[in-house]
């Protein structure tokens, strides 16, 4: 079955603690993912950020949304248990408990608001406790949902403005991608370096590193249309004619499988770089795009708070 969304977790979570005891996280991951029968590739899944497991982080908001709704109390570090409160929930035998169930809670509302006036939203009580919330996924999930979101739109309108570009800008957008990420010695050596085909692409050869130890033989095409086989044997063959044996071909739209399987195949070292990977690229390394603001998500210092 698939991960649970983190309202789903609710309820067999209250229920695990129905037992009054303490229980840890790590504990209760482990039985919920029991629970919810999850395979270990399931439980290995990552969020986008590559910082926590999926389930763990829907396990963890799932506690928190309690918590602040006051079915649960957190009464030691790392451990938590049901409350009164909880107890009674678990009475009105809910076939499922969610957001919507703990908006009967004024605390929880209090909490829903604070999230809400932060985020510039309508923080009316009556507006939250008569609107309906269904929502999968889980604060930080939703945070690195809009951030995906964000880049990928900011990865296409990249492209569009390469392809609306002349030939002469697209070499000097290489030109500083190579400098960004480390390669072409300096701006004057890889600005020699490329430009020197005529078929409106890229070909050269750039410094590896700033001491020119080794060479890069460089082809870049500007093109609609995704580049087959035979355009990455031609290139392959071109190393081979200079006795080269690193390259990189950078295109603005994709390689078929049969150009990515020739490539594996060789013996030499080709990089092929797509157009979505060229967009991350730029991204990644500030070319072309502009820093407009940065948020920091920071966790509770648990040490701090129980510190003697």
């Amino acid at each position: 079955m698939p991960i649970p969304d983190f309202q789903s977790v609710m309820l067999p979570l209250l229920e695990l603690a129905a037992d009054g005891q303490e229980h840890t996280a790590s504990e209760t991951i482990e039985i919920l993912a029991q629970h919810f029968e999850l395979t270990d590739e399931e439980r290995r899944e990552m969020v986008p950020s590559g910082q926590q497991r999926r389930f763990d982080n829907r396990v963890t908001w799932s506690r928190s949304y309690m918590k602040n709704a006051g079915l649960l109390e957190y009464p030691g570090r790392g451990r938590f248990q049901i409350t009164e409160r909880g107890r009674q929930a678990l009475e009105q035998k809910p076939a499922r408990i969610d957001i919507n169930f703990l908006l009967q809670y004024p605390e929880f509302v209090e909490f829903r608001n604070r999230a809400h006036k932060a985020k510039g939203a309508n923080s009316n009580p009556t507006h939250q406790q008569n609107a309906t919330i269904e929502s999968s996924q889980t604060p930080e999930e939703q945070l690195e949902s809009g951030y995906q979101s964000l880049r990928e739109e900011l990865s296409n309108d990249i492209l569009a403005r390469i392809m609306q570009s002349p030939p002469s800008f697209f070499e000097q957008l290489v030109v500083d991608l190579i400098i960004a990420m480390g390669y072409g010695g300096s701006r004057k050596d890889a600005g020699e370096a490329v430009g020197r085909s005529g078929d409106g692409g890229i070909d050269g050869i750039i410094k590896e590193d700033r001491l020119g130890l080794d060479a890069v033989y460089l082809q870049a095409k500007r093109w609609d249309g995704p580049v087959s086989r035979p355009v990455v044997q031609g290139f392959a063959g071109s190393l081979a004619g200079i006795h080269a044996t690193k390259g990189i071909l950078i295109t603005t739209s994709r390689f078929t499988d049969d150009a990515r399987t020739f490539v594996r195949n060789l013996g030499m070292k080709i990089v092929l770089i797509d157009g979505e990977q060229l967009a991350d690229l730029m991204i990644e390394y500030g070319v072309g795009v502009t820093e407009v603001t940065r948020y920091v998500v920071k966790r509770l210092d648990l040490d701090y708070f129980e510190a003697e």
